[in-house]
């Protein structure tokens, strides 16, 4: 085999893509995890003050304590936890190295990058489904002020701010931008504020509302969004509001591009969920597997880091059984 062959390639330098890493190391099995961003770059991305819902012990990958003096981790707790891991195991990991192509030749895939060309026997797609916001499809979205992505209130200070969405990542925004001084109101297509939405923040945002100091508009949408305003469609009729910002903050979703054109079937119906064996992970072609958060296609809410973990160990252990058939 040439220098740029592996026993596996893992695409995502996630969580999972790092659980995976840590079983292929312990299974004896050479491996490289290729990352178009930085390291765990989906939560990199993440809001800086993020509190997990989870427990840290329900964030650990490869048996490795996640330690922490709060009840849930935050954002840099975890940037630490998993650098640190990365680092203690020397994982094999090429940063910034986005893959552009995965192609089957006989029984080897064939990996490009924008770096470098790959060889491997089995691939492994942990990319998340952070990459590509579900966007709201309305003229204006266009513009600079509409943001997909949130990370820091200061920089909403004293500014007019539309959040779109009922779920964690709207409500943190609605809460965090109006204690920085914004004038902050919520529209939202259904009728309540998600049942998902942290237990700890759910009352926070309800009294916040219930006391007049964030607006929210339930059964709602926007219709259209200018350089001043938005229009807003309301169950009492379309009313106007002036606005510097909007935070469309409506989910993300897999690049489903990109896995169909790997060759993966994704089915056209919503929740469009990846084919692949629950019981393996391997997905309609021979060889090349799915693990953590991508497997759930549109639903989002399907699987988290605490949950898919156990992908690395399925993934591991279809691989060595085919081994032994060989």
């Amino acid at each position: 085999m040439h220098d740029n062959y592996y026993d596996i390639i893992i695409v995502g330098g996630g969580p999972i893509g790092l659980a995976c890493a840590l079983e292929a190391s312990l299974n004896n099995k050479t491996y490289l995890i290729l990352e178009k961003g930085c390291l765990v770059n989906s939560l990199y991305n993440y809001p800086q003050n993020m509190t997990f819902f989870s427990s840290s012990d329900r964030l650990e990958i490869g048996d490795i304590p996640f330690v922490t003096t709060l009840p849930k981790p935050k954002r840099a707790e975890a940037l630490e936890y998993y650098r640190r891991i990365q680092q203690k195991f020397k994982l094999n990991t090429r940063l910034f190295e986005e893959v552009t192509e995965i192609r089957k030749d006989h029984h080897l895939f064939k990996i490009n990058t924008i770096k470098n060309t790959y060889s491997s026997k089995n691939v492994i797609i942990a990319t998340g489904f952070y990459d590509i916001p579900t966007l709201l499809n309305i003229p204006g979205e266009e513009l600079e002020k509409v943001k997909h992505y949130y990370q820091d209130p200061h920089y909403y200070a004293n500014q007019k701010v539309i959040v779109v969405g009922a779920s964690n990542s709207s409500i943190d925004a609605a809460l965090e931008t109006y204690r920085k001084g914004a004038d902050v109101t919520l529209v939202i297509r259904g009728k309540e504020i998600s049942p998902r939405v942290k237990y700890w923040v759910k009352p926070d945002i309800e009294n916040r509302i219930a006391s007049g100091e964030i607006r929210v508009l339930y059964n709602s949408k926007l219709k259209e969004i200018t350089d001043s305003h938005a229009h807003v469609h309301t169950p009492t009729g379309d009313i106007i509001l002036e606005n510097d910002f909007v935070l469309a903050l409506t989910g993300y979703q897999p690049n489903f591009n990109f896995l169909k054109k790997i060759g993966i079937y994704i089915p056209s119906e919503s929740p469009c969920l990846p084919e692949h064996d629950p019981d393996s992970m391997e997905t309609n072609i021979d060889g090349l597997y799915l693990a953590g958060v991508v497997c759930g296609g549109l639903n989002t809410h399907l699987w988290f880091i605490e949950n898919s973990r156990i992908h690395a160990k399925q993934i591991l252990a279809d691989i060595k059984k085919k081994e032994m058939r060989e």
